[in-house]
Order: C-alpha cells, then sequence, then structure tokens
C-alpha cells in the first residue's frame, strides 16, 4: 500500500502485525524489506489487528509510556523491540500515536531500520548558574515519568530536555505524581533528585489482599505501583484473603519501602460494567470514596442555621425563586429569582450555593475537594467532588428548604438594559423545583407554575444572548447524546438531547453572574495593589487550525476565510447556521470545535474568545468544580473587609491543578461513553447502519452511525480490494486503481463486525451493495 506523505512500514511481532503510520520517510526502505514477507499473512492481519477508534489524535498518556520504554531500552531500541515491550499496556495505535508525537516533538529520530534514537542534544533553556546546595540551591516542579528499571524522567515546563532522576533518588514517586526536584548536575543532561511529592497522580488501585495474622497486604493489578501495601487489621473493612478490591495509599513516609493503606471497597460481587466504570475513574486519578477524615468533619454539620448566621445576609426568602435543572439531577447550584422593584424596573437574582461556608480552607474536606477539582459525570454515575450530604443536601439549592448563597443582584429596566448590579451573602427558600422540560412546557405553553416569571426570564435571556452574540461569541450547539439504562447500568436506548429555550435562559443568567464577578473581581486592590483573581480563559484560535478548517469546509462548498479574530467568530456563527441540518453538520461542528483553543484557569486574564468576553470566571458551579469555590472565598474575603493580600503563586498552582483535573475528567467521562457505547451494540452485531464519515486516517476511516450516534472505525482491508493511498491535505483514502474516494462527510452504509469491551473497539466494515 503506497500512502502520500505517509511511510507505511508493516511489522511482524509476536504472530501479530503491526501497522506503523505517519512515520519517519527513513522507514521506506525497512518497508520495502518486509513487505513481501508479510503478504502471505495479510489474511491472518484482518482477525489480528485490532485499533482503538475512539481517540483521533495522540494522549500525552501514550507519549510518556512509548518515551519510558524507548529510554529504558536504551541503544536497542527499535519497532521490533518497542511493540512486544509496550503490549499489553498501549494499544497499537496509542504505542503508533505516541511515536508520531515524540518525532513531532523531537524527543526521537526514527532512523532506517526502524532504528530510534533519542535525541539528547538540546540544552537547557532556563538554568543560568549552578543549582549545588546551598542557600542558592533552585528547586523545580515538574511530572515523573517512571522507568521499568525504578528510575525517573521529570518534565518540567520551560526545560527542552527532561531531568533525569537515578533509582536511588526517586524516593516514593509513581507514575504521574507532580514532584519537587533539585537538579544535582549538568553533563551529558540535567540530572536531580526528588525532594518531595506534591501531588499523586494516582492514589487508588484494584488488586487483591493477601491477609495474614497481624496484617495484610494489598498487591495492586497495575505496574504503576510497584510495590506492596501495608494494609492494618483494622483497615480491612470486610475483606477477607485473596479478595479482589480497591484500596487506597493514606500514607507513605519518606524512606519507607511500603506505604500504608486501607480497603475502600470489595469487589467480589460486582458486575464487570460497575468495576469498568469504578477502574476508569481511578485510572484517570479520581478516588471513588473518601477518606475517613472528610467524614469526621461532615458530622458537625447540620441543616439548621443559626439565627446570627442570618443576620449576616440579605434576606431572599419571601422573594420568589425557583431551580431548573435536568431530571435526573441533585445537586442543584444555581437558583433565580424575579421581582418587580418600586421604579417599576425589575431585580434578578441569581443564587449560587455558598459551597465556601461549609467547606472552610485547609480543612480535610477543602484538601480532598481541591485534588479531585471537579465532580465526574459518567453515563451511569457521578464521581462528586464533594460528599453526599454536602452535594446533595446541605449545599444542593432543594425546594421548599433555607439555603445559604451567594448572589448577583442585576436591575433590569423595561428596555432589558442592567442599570446596576451587586454581590451579596444571601439566604433563600427556593419555591420550586423545575426539570427543563418542565420550565420548556410552561414557556411554550403560557400554562402552569410562575409563567409570567418564566416568560419575561425568556425574552430577557433572549435579549443577553443577542447582544452576547453581536459582540463575537460563537454559538457551538451540539446534541447531548445520553443513554437510557436498565436497573444494572447496562444501555438499552440512546437519547438525543436538543438544548431549548429552558436550557439558554439558564445559561445566560449563570454567564452573566460569572461575567460580571470576573469583571468586579479584575478591579480590587488592597491599597495600590490589585488583587489576584482566578479566570476561564479561552485564547483565540491558532491560524493554522484554522486554515485547515477552511479547506475542508471549501470542499463541502463553504468557501470561508479568517482574517482576524473577530472575523473568524463572525465566520463560524455563519457557517454554523449554514449546515444547520445538513449531513456535514456533525463533521464541520466537531472541527470547528477541534480548531479552537482550549479553556483553561489561571490568574493572568487574557480574556474569553468563544464568548467574546474580556472577563470571565466560573462562580455558579461550586458543587461541582473547585475554582468556583475559589472565586467564592475571594469575594468573601473582599466583602470581609479583610487586609491580607492573596499569593498569586499559590492561587496559580490551584489554577493549574483544576485545569488538569478538568482534562482528566473529560478523559474518563469519553472512556465511559466510549465503554457504554460498545456495551449498547454488543447484541447488534452484524447489523447495518447509515453512516457518517467523521475521521479519516491511513489506517482507515471513523464513522459515526446515524441512529445511535456510535462511531467505529472502518480499516483500509474493509474499504476493497486494493490498496488505498491517504491524502493528508484533504483528509481522504483514494483507491490506488479504482480512485474511490472516502472523505470527511461522506455518506456511507456499514456493518458492525464487532463490539468489543476488552480491547475497548467498535469494528465496521462496509455493507455490501
Amino acid at each position: 500500500m503506497k500512502a502520500a506523505k505517509c511511510s507505511l512500514l508493516n511489522l511482524k511481532t509476536n504472530n501479530k502485525v503491526s501497522k506503523v503510520s505517519k512515520l519517519n520517510k527513513n522507514l521506506q526502505a525497512s518497508q520495502l524489506e518486509l513487505k513481501n514477507k508479510n503478504m502471505s499473512t495479510k489474511k491472518k492481519q484482518k482477525k489480528e489487528k485490532h485499533y482503538k477508534p475512539e481517540k483521533h489524535s495522540e494522549t500525552n498518556e501514550s507519549k510518556q509510556h512509548v518515551l519510558t520504554v524507548i529510554r529504558a531500552l536504551g541503544k536497542e531500541a527499535t519497532l521490533k523491540t518497542i511493540f512486544p515491550a509496550l503490549e499489553g499496556k498501549l494499544t497499537q495505535e496509542e504505542i503508533i500515536i505516541g511515536l508520531t508525537e515524540l518525532e513531532k516533538r523531537g524527543k526521537i529520530k526514527i532512523e532506517q531500520k526502524g532504528i530510534v534514537k533519542l535525541l539528547e542534544n538540546r540544552e537547557p533553556k532556563t538554568f543560568e548558574k549552578s543549582t549545588n546546595e546551598s542557600r542558592h540551591t533552585k528547586y523545580l516542579f515538574g511530572t515523573a515519568d517512571i522507568t521499568q528499571n525504578g528510575a525517573a524522567f521529570v518534565s518540567v515546563e520551560g526545560l527542552a530536555k527532561d531531568v533525569y532522576i537515578p533509582k536511588n533518588a526517586v524516593r516514593n514517586a509513581m507514575q504521574g505524581d507532580e514532584v519537587k526536584i533539585r537538579i544535582t548536575s549538568h553533563t551529558r543532561r540535567p540530572e536531580g533528585e526528588i525532594i518531595s511529592i506534591i501531588k499523586r497522580a494516582q492514589d487508588s488501585f484494584t488488586g487483591r489482599v493477601d491477609v495474614l495474622d497481624k496484617f495484610a497486604f494489598f498487591i495492586a493489578d497495575e505496574r504503576k505501583l510497584s510495590t506492596d501495601v501495608f494494609i492494618p487489621l483494622e483497615a480491612l473493612n470486610g475483606a477477607k484473603h485473596h479478595d479482589r478490591v480497591i484500596a487506597r495509599i493514606i500514607d507513605w513516609k519518606t524512606g519507607s519501602k511500603n506505604p500504608v493503606g486501607e480497603v475502600v471497597e470489595i469487589m467480589s460481587d460486582q458486575s464487570s460494567s460497575d468495576m469498568d466504570m469504578k477502574m476508569i475513574l481511578i485510572g484517570h486519578g479520581f478516588s471513588i470514596d473518601f477518606p475517613r477524615g472528610v467524614y469526621g468533619e461532615l458530622d458537625q454539620y447540620t441543616d439548621k442555621i443559626s439565627q446570627e448566621e442570618i443576620n449576616n445576609r440579605v434576606d431572599y426568602r419571601e422573594v420568589t425563586t425557583f431551580t431548573i435543572d435536568p431530571e435526573d439531577a441533585k445537586d442543584f447550584d444555581d437558583a433565580i429569582s424575579l421581582r418587580k422593584l418600586e421604579n417599576g424596573n425589575h431585580e434578578i437574582g441569581v443564587h449560587i450555593a455558598d459551597v465556601s461556608h461549609y467547606v472552610r480552607e485547609g480543612s480535610q474536606l477543602d484538601t480532598e475537594a481541591e485534588k479531585r477539582a471537579t465532580s465526574v459525570y459518567l453515563p451511569d454515575r457521578v464521581c462528586p467532588m464533594l460528599p453526599e450530604k454536602l452535594s446533595n443536601v446541605l449545599c444542593s439549592l432543594r425546594p421548599n428548604e433555607d439555603k445559604l448563597t451567594f448572589s448577583t443582584l442585576f436591575e433590569i429596566d423595561d428596555k432589558f438594559n442592567i442599570k446596576h448590579f451587586s454581590i451579596a451573602k444571601t439566604i433563600i427558600h427556593s419555591n420550586r423545583r423545575f426539570t427543563y422540560e418542565e420550565a420548556q412546557q410552561v414557556i411554550e405553553t403560557g400554562k402552569g407554575d410562575y409563567v409570567e416569571e418564566l416568560q419575561l426570564l425568556n425574552k430577557i435571556s433572549k435579549d443577553i444572548r443577542a447582544k452576547r452574540m453581536k459582540k463575537g461569541a460563537i454559538a457551538f450547539e451540539k446534541a447531548e447524546v445520553k443513554f437510557k439504562l436498565d436497573e444494572t447500568g447496562k444501555p438499552i436506548g440512546i437519547i438525543l438531547k436538543i438544548r431549548k429555550d429552558a436550557h439558554l435562559l439558564v445559561e445566560d443568567f449563570m454567564l452573566l453572574a460569572n461575567e460580571t464577578v470576573a469583571r468586579y473581581g479584575s478591579k480590587l486592590r488592597l491599597g495600590k495593589k490589585l488583587i489576584p483573581f482566578v479566570y476561564r480563559v479561552h485564547d483565540k484560535p491558532d491560524q493554522a487550525k484554522l486554515d485547515m478548517f477552511s479547506s475542508v469546509a471549501a470542499r463541502f462548498g463553504y468557501n470561508i476565510k479568517f482574517e482576524n479574530p473577530r472575523q473568524a467568530a463572525e465566520t463560524f456563527n455563519t457557517l454554523l447556521k449554514k449546515v444547520e441540518g445538513r449531513p456535514e453538520q456533525n463533521v464541520l461542528e466537531t472541527m470547528a470545535i477541534r480548531s479552537m483553543a482550549k479553556a483553561e484557569y489561571t490568574t493572568d486574564n487574557i480574556g474569553h474568545y468563544g464568548l467574546a468576553m474580556e472577563h470571565y470566571t466560573h462562580f455558579t458551579s461550586p458543587i461541582r468544580r473547585y475554582p468556583d469555590v475559589l472565586v467564592h472565598r475571594l469575594l468573601s474575603e473582599i466583602l470581609g473587609d479583610s487586609d491580607k493580600m492573596i499569593d498569586k503563586d499559590e492561587l496559580e498552582s490551584r489554577c493549574k491543578n483544576s485545569s488538569v483535573m478538568e482534562r482528566k475528567a473529560m478523559e474518563a467521562e469519553r472512556e465511559a461513553v466510549k465503554y457504554k457505547q460498545i456495551e449498547f451494540l454488543q447484541d447488534k452485531v452484524g447489523g447495518e447502519f447509515d453512516g457518517v464519515i467523521t475521521g479519516v486516517i491511513p489506517r482507515g476511516i471513523f464513522v459515526e452511525m446515524s441512529e445511535n450516534k456510535c462511531e467505529g472505525m472502518v480499516s483500509v482491508e474493509y474499504l476493497g480490494p486494493e490498496e488505498f493511498a491517504y491524502e493528508e491535505k484533504n483528509l481522504r483514502l483514494v483507491g490506488t486503481r479504482s480512485k474511490k474516494k472516502y472523505d470527511l462527510g461522506d455518506k456511507v452504509r456499514v456493518k458492525i463486525l464487532s463490539a468489543d469491551i476488552i480491547l475497548r473497539r467498535i469494528d465496521l466494515g462496509l455493507a455490501e451493495g
């Protein structure tokens, strides 16, 4: 098979054939050498090859694993030795992604005959003087990548080369841990030692317990935890000898070989689906339970609100207030109030659960919330940032209960202009809990509870939205796919959730509150110094990605240009309206989103490009997002006339952790959705479905089935009895004999060949005829 701008090397490893695409041009020699040998096994390839189709791009985890193995193999690192070394840890596609990205970043070079060479010829950019142990010692912070022999490499932001840590200087660091290090020498490469562990990438693991007379040990399934964990008998929590359990590390003193842990859950009687969901959470660094100390702190809180606390707040309990949330929600973060003022204007209150009243800085509750940084929403469960007593009871703005809130209050005239706003600590009493569907019905029919309030709020929200769009906000409106589950958590149907006025109403007022709080926070000073604040920022898109998007859109007949950021937003909005309801809608919407920069948390405000806002933060969801808790605390200190200056570096560190954990949560959610898609399709193998091509790579095409929105991959072997060339510029596959083209957005009919839970893949073929 020949591919445009892409060499292909077929390697026979452990009776399996691996395809390595888009590697160095020097691999062409190896390709020719092995081509004849592999032709005889082509039928076997079809059965043995597998891919993980859900990811179109490389991941940091794949890259780190591949780099670790290359370092460990040293001079013996070749494509033939790397694949077996990673078997069972990464799929073939993940290895390919890792190799491709490492070469692109200049970390490795793939030479003739598949030899993989580490590039160690760059010098660090940031060291200006020796960092020998003295009062001038410079400490650095980075992420640990543990090798097979127990040594480590620590990647430090700003350094061109990773810092090598010998095995005897790794201390107790594990894969992915955030660590504090000291440089000890600068020879061929920087070398150092780990001083301390700043944050564990993972503290819970699956495995088995071995129970002895006076103590027990936990042996983890994952290589990430290479040492056994000591479990005191009182921490077994009912586990017996050789039980499969989830255990959590609770202490690992410096110099101690074995950490101390406790059994969190016994897994013996659980379904494989339930176990896999928990393993997805654990594997991305989220604990499925809370430490004992957190529950101990919770005991001090009740639902009673003291009169002293009420006296210190603005009382909104007599003002009409309600919540609008998904039908299955239990953690009600926000409520909206509406009342008419004596001057004829209206006051709208956006009331947010006052989580910071309960989660005090420095408490164990706070430590755990900061570590998690976000709730994780899987198809069949929620892994909450806060324990249920807080998230679903004390903080949740449930109807007919007095609740403590932090509020933004807007006075709006009859032309929907904001005349005045204020921020205050309040107490509310929600009169009604609406689901989105219930609120939508009231808006549409003009009948039901609080009809006048809902219809007025809907009119005001549309005005707010129109003004935001006029400023250059981008309107991405992708339908949400949800699973209908049976009582065991197995998917039995797929539901498309379309956002209507009720959804947009809530979103508009939350955006207004977030923007208002950010603008207010940006102006706060202590004396002449600006007080650091938490922002949610979104950078301008990369021009190269915009140009790529333009070329793809042109193939569908849309001639668009991106000349400047403001014009780009207008172009996106115009195009998104044009493609609505058309076959190419999903492809172009998805690519448009991918062409955007990623939003993140920081103390350095650059504005939010996608929302066209100069100031933006997250204030409205403190039950499920830690940055919102930080914002509430900052406002509390300001409202309380604190004269303490906020430590910007510490605040930035918390912002960075929240951004990292947010990405991990998204990865966990995507993996869980893929799992449920596969589970849903297992009894549909052999069925045929119409679909649309959503991705094209040298190894095949990704197809989203229109009926169920599940995505699988059609490998090139199933595209036809010929070889296909990959045109990178056009993102298409072309038959070398028939010239048959497979383009993004093309309609195809596919047949489900397999839905493999273990390998996490959906294999498709083209339906006959």
